[in-house]
């Protein structure tokens, strides 16, 4: 048994952060039915073609739910949805701002006569306020949220090389809905969750924001390696290859010194005697850090690093991550199904030993729109007739 067995979630949703939230939910072996418009569907369907035609995005986030498709636009199909949410535990939503409520989705017009109903907005600035009515996408937000300006070199900003600001959200909205049925338990209520993908981005922006308290300076843009403590980041050997290393005390660098630059009397350097002592003086510290590993091979740096117990990792690519050798050895990898045949699926982080996670297909468009159709008591004709007037 699953901890979200016989959880019944309706979504309404798209792209990434609603989706990446309900996966979740049906990782832990909730019931997520996906609704989708005919004929065309979550359109994060069609950001790419890289999985065997079907998009990587999609791919990622959509397994192990039911496709519905619903015209939202036509009475009928409206009626189909209202008869499924009566049924629902969580109704989760990420529609552009207010489409909800003029569907008649908000929580103060379903939780009057479904108390026990837990329904999730998530936008990109919330509820209220002035930005409200803004569309929001994920690399609109990372600049809103401060994360354009400390990200990058110091001549230009970067965006992360993923979807952080609808993770960030996705995040909250999966564990406030779990938080919701929690409480839910003792109450019997349901509740209503706001989840901003700026607000959850800010939090995770809280370290710069603080180092930045009462008009300090901000951390500054530094590329791969750490704005604030050196030294920690990529350095290249003599063979080409970068190694990524971090120090993070004194300990650590009077080691590194001695152990990996075989330079001891480095570590009394009054220029590099303290961390801030060795950010105000990097460049220096760096060119001698890059002398020492010239005449080594990365392998040979990663040795010396590993023997000092100085923290480090390769600077891997995608086909590197693919075949991880510890990803490998926790058999963190399986097969999920897909309408393309099965492909790679690595399982949601944190294993237990009570559970199993739930790893199903990932669904063709409108591929269980008949089923549930026909559990919610609608007849062939009836279903025939809502095809025809492409209302589903």
């Amino acid at each position: 048994m699953r901890p979200l067995d016989g959880i019944v979630v309706v979504s309404l949703e798209h792209a990434i952060a609603a989706p990446f939230c309900t996966r979740q939910l049906a990782d832990l072996g909730a019931r997520v039915i996906k609704i989708e418009r005919p004929g065309v569907g979550d359109f994060a369907r069609a950001y790419d073609e890289r999985v065997r035609g079907m998009s990587s995005h999609f791919v990622w986030v959509n397994r192990s739910k039911q496709s519905l498709t619903l015209d939202l636009k036509q009475e009928r199909a409206r009626d189909v949805l209202s008869k499924l949410i009566a049924r629902a535990d969580v109704l989760v939503q990420n529609l552009a701002p207010g489409a909800a409520d003029r569907l008649g989705l908000s929580a103060a017009t379903l939780r009057p006569r479904q108390p026990r109903l837990i329904v999730c907005d998530i936008s990109g600035y919330g509820a209220d306020g002035p930005y409200r009515d803004k569309k929001a996408y994920d690399l609109l937000i990372q600049s809103e949220a401060g994360f354009l300006s400390v990200t990058g070199t110091p001549e230009d900003p970067a965006k992360a090389g993923c979807s952080i600001a609808d993770i960030a959200a996705g995040m909250y909205a999966y564990t406030g809905i779990l938080a919701a049925l929690l409480q839910r338990q003792r109450t019997g209520e349901g509740s209503r969750i706001d989840v901003s993908m700026l607000e959850a981005l800010t939090e995770w922006m809280s370290y710069p924001l603080y180092y930045a308290f009462e008009g300090a300076s901000a951390p500054e843009r530094s590329g791969a390696a750490h704005a604030t403590i050196y030294p920690y980041g990529p350095f290249e050997a003599g063979d080409g290859k970068t190694v990524m290393l971090g120090l993070q005390n004194e300990r650590e660098w009077a080691a590194f010194c001695a152990d990996v630059l075989r330079q001891p009397a480095l570590a009394t350097d009054p220029r590099f005697a303290a961390n801030a002592r060795r950010h105000a003086n990097r460049v220096a510290l760096r060119a001698l850090i890059l002398d020492a590993f010239r005449t080594l091979t990365a392998a040979e740096v990663v040795a010396r690093l590993d023997g000092a117990q100085i923290a480090n990792a390769r600077v891997n690519t995608m086909d590197d991550v693919w075949v991880h050798p510890q990803l490998e050895a926790r058999k963190r990898w399986t097969a999920v199904a897909t309408p393309v045949g099965e492909v790679p699926a690595l399982q949601p982080p944190g294993t237990s030993d009570a559970y199993e996670y739930r790893m199903d297909a990932v669904p063709a468009l409108g591929e269980h729109t008949e089923a549930i159709l026909r559990e919610l008591g609608y007849a062939e004709g009836d279903i025939a007739a809502l095809r025809r007037e492409r209302a589903v």
